[in-house]
């Protein structure tokens, strides 16, 4: 189908309106002078005497100079698509005006992606993320589910270069993991995964049934804000118990010789979290402090707002709470059933590629919060 110069020009003229309000939402003169002062404080020769700081100016930065970035990109890919139909259109050029219609599909992509940074705007939204994974219903297959749903987001992380760290791997008996906890750590981590929470349904041929059928499993997924300093999370000393262990891998295999994996209980809540990935023990201790509480945070924000899945998405793990359907046998689809967003390849999306999925949620979340306010 030819689209014609006009419809072309239609179309640009409505993603200059959405980018300009992309950038009015973003605020870049705000960014820039923000990337000035945290590049002037990068530079200071004391930056590294507090390790911690260091880091918060540092991936601040980066992140800001990404944003600005991006958007001054898109942008001036924009401005050049409008320039070049101008002149496509005075020499009745179709091979350039063919080129402009690729560049305004590509365009529509980019841009719908960074306005839908801009509907992260929670109170916790622009913080990292800690995500728990946990194998439900379904035996092994649930296990190995959850070590696949483990490996997808992982790898969601690696391709747009954000660092990832595991804490702590529950391996089952026979395959996968009876639960893993990780941090993602890039701003607005916890406000892009929060929409992943809620327990995902695989259904499949089972590669562990020696007779071939079909098996239906279940893990659930929990994203929490990582803590900063400024919450105000105390935890008194005789309300926690810390139990030391061996950290073991697959099939219970030791990691190391020495007992440096940490396991914290919260006795009030009942909260367990581990950390074991191969630190020394006062390094496990204090990350599985912090994962505790980023896990205290979320519940007691969720209590205050009555909301537990705002924040926490607590999930049971099993039939009549899914929000996102796996199927890989008689068809292949993935489906998210909150949104309706779905996909013929099963495969891409376990390889990673779930930004499609996150976006339909962050902005069906939107939808719901913009209804919930206007009744």
């Amino acid at each position: 189908m030819v689209v014609t110069t006009a419809e072309l020009s239609e179309q640009l003229a409505a993603l200059d309106a959405t980018m300009r309000n992309i950038e009015a939402v973003l605020d870049l003169d705000r960014m820039r002078k923000e990337k000035v002062e945290l590049e002037e404080q990068a530079a200071a020769p004391d930056l590294w005497d507090d390790p911690a700081r260091a880091q918060t100016v540092t991936s601040r930065l980066s992140y800001v100079q990404s944003e600005i970035n991006r958007a001054e990109r898109l942008r001036q890919r924009l401005d050049d698509a409008m320039v070049m139909l101008e002149l496509a259109e005075s020499e009745n050029d179709a091979s350039a005006r063919a080129e402009v219609a690729t560049e305004v599909t590509a365009l529509r992509k980019a841009i719908d992606e960074l306005e839908v940074r801009t509907l992260l705007s929670g109170e916790y939204d622009a913080r990292e993320a800690l995500v728990t994974i946990r194998s439900g219903a379904g035996g092994v297959d649930a296990a190995d589910f959850a070590e696949m749903l483990l490996r997808m987001y992982l790898r969601w992380a690696e391709r747009h270069g954000y660092p990832t760290d595991v804490y702590d791997t529950s391996y089952a008996e026979e395959a996968g993991l009876k639960s893993a906890t990780f941090a993602v750590k890039a701003p607005y981590a916890y406000g892009t995964l929060s929409v992943e929470a809620g327990t995902h349904r695989l259904v499949r041929i089972s590669p562990f049934d020696n007779q071939g059928r079909r098996q239906t499993s279940f893990a659930a997924v929990e994203v929490v804000p990582v803590v900063e300093q400024t919450d105000d999370i105390e935890i008194p000393e005789d309300e926690i118990r810390i139990d030391v262990y061996r950290s073991s891998g697959p099939g219970g295999q030791g990691v190391n010789t020495t007992d440096s994996a940490v396991r914290i209980t919260h006795l009030p809540t009942g909260i367990v979290v581990s950390c074991q990935n191969e630190r020394s023990q006062l390094q496990n201790k204090a990350t599985a402090m912090s994962v505790l509480k980023a896990k205290l945070l979320a519940r007691k924000r969720a209590e205050e707002a009555a909301k537990l899945d705002a924040l926490r998405g607590d999930v049971a793990g099993s039939w009549g709470d899914q929000m996102r359907s796996y199927v890989l046998h008689p068809y292949q689809m993935v489906k998210d059933l909150r949104t309706e967003y779905e996909t013929g390849n099963p495969a891409a999306v376990f390889d990673g590629e779930i930004d499609a999925f996150i976006e339909a949620g962050i902005r069906w979340r939107r939808q719901r919060a913009q209804a919930a306010s206007a009744s």
